[in-house]
């Protein structure tokens, strides 16, 4: 059965409405269970604490919005069981999210849980053959979905340390994997796509400048889980294979530019890369002289010049390919060495 541009933006548009209308419901629970972040640390630019839970919401509004869709649309076993090998496994981790959010927990058991998590959801794609690109190789199959996962769970936990930063960059990147992913009419992974983009747009309206509420670990480990698995799925069809390998990494280029600024200057200076610091592109930014808003701006900014370019190779992987994955391989490595030219602290 096939589906129209117009109905997919319908369901990412009723998402918007959904998440917008609930987070401040989810904001109300978490200042009356105490669920809030105090600026009481160095690296918090927050003057006022601001409620937790907004991930909740955001977790809330996906798989409600996805498993509503397919009841109403298109329901079937198969269907059901495509869609919760990506739901399940997002709400177990948003689940330990949400304990670190309202108890803390140490940085091993989270990367134990996203190991764990990644490792059962790699043995899922690699034996139902839901790779969108696979290699000839069942166990680089596994070490490479494991190892995107755990990373892209990471980065988009990193990511998520200014107000609007995270949630406006995961509504790009899924609005550009929608597109391609629904032009390779992939229905699960265009749905989830336009579904994610639209919870985290609704998110926005609460988490944009001066946030009145963050997604915390629970939203950014769901998210991480979802475009994780997203990206893995999606099958451009593009060849040689690695101009489809490039698809998902521009896609993500902005999220893993921010982790490999924050990794590399922590371990330049001899500390954990698991500390927080302000060290990410959203500090340095500031640093250089930008307000929180235009901060936010610019992230976006940059993730819609990767989406694009990841819709520029998928659409014209025989005549552009190569000299778009270059312009945009260059264009990665000088705002790596700009933004490591910024001073880490300060």
């Amino acid at each position: 059965m096939e589906y129209s541009v117009s109905q997919f933006l319908l369901l990412g548009a009723l998402t918007f409405i959904f998440v917008g209308a609930i987070t401040p419901l989810m904001r109300k629970i978490a200042i009356s269970v105490g669920a809030v972040d105090a600026p009481n640390l160095a690296r918090k630019s927050q003057k006022e604490p601001v409620p937790y839970l907004g991930g909740v919401a955001i977790a809330i509004g996906v798989v409600g919005a996805s498993y509503g869709s397919l009841l109403a649309v298109d329901f079937s076993m198969e269907t059901f069981r495509l869609a919760s090998f990506v739901l399940v496994p997002a709400m177990a981790i948003s689940l330990m999210g949400l304990i670190d959010d309202l108890k803390g927990l140490e940085p091993w058991p989270r990367l134990i849980a996203q190991t764990a998590t990644g490792v059962i959801v790699a043995v899922i794609l690699t034996s139902t053959d839901t790779m969108g690109v696979a290699f000839n190789n069942t166990f680089l199959n596994y070490a490479v979905s494991v190892l995107w996962i755990v990373g892209v769970c990471n980065s988009i936990n990193f990511f998520d340390n200014l107000d609007g930063g995270a949630a406006g960059t995961v509504a790009v990147i899924t609005f550009f994997l929608f597109f391609i992913a629904y032009d390779r009419q992939q229905i699960l992974v265009s749905a989830l796509a336009i579904v994610t983009a639209g919870a985290t747009a609704g998110f926005l309206m609460w988490n944009r400048a001066p946030a009145k509420i963050y997604m915390g670990d629970a939203g950014a480990l769901f998210l991480g889980i979802i475009i994780s698995v997203l990206t893995i799925r999606l099958s451009p069809g593009v060849v040689p294979q690695i101009k489809s390998f490039a698809i998902p990494l521009a896609l993500m280029a902005v999220p893993i530019l921010d982790t490999t600024v924050a990794v590399t200057s922590r371990i330049y200076r001899g500390i954990s890369p698991f500390q927080g610091g302000t060290d990410h592109l959203s500090h340095r930014l500031m640093r250089a002289g930008l307000q929180r808003r235009a901060t936010a701006f610019t992230l976006w900014g940059f993730a819609a010049f990767y989406g694009a370019l990841a819709l520029a190779i998928y659409t014209w992987p025989d005549t552009l390919g190569y000299q778009l994955m270059a312009l945009g391989g260059v264009a990665w490595l000088v705002k790596l060495v700009y933004f490591l030219r910024i001073p880490s602290e300060g």
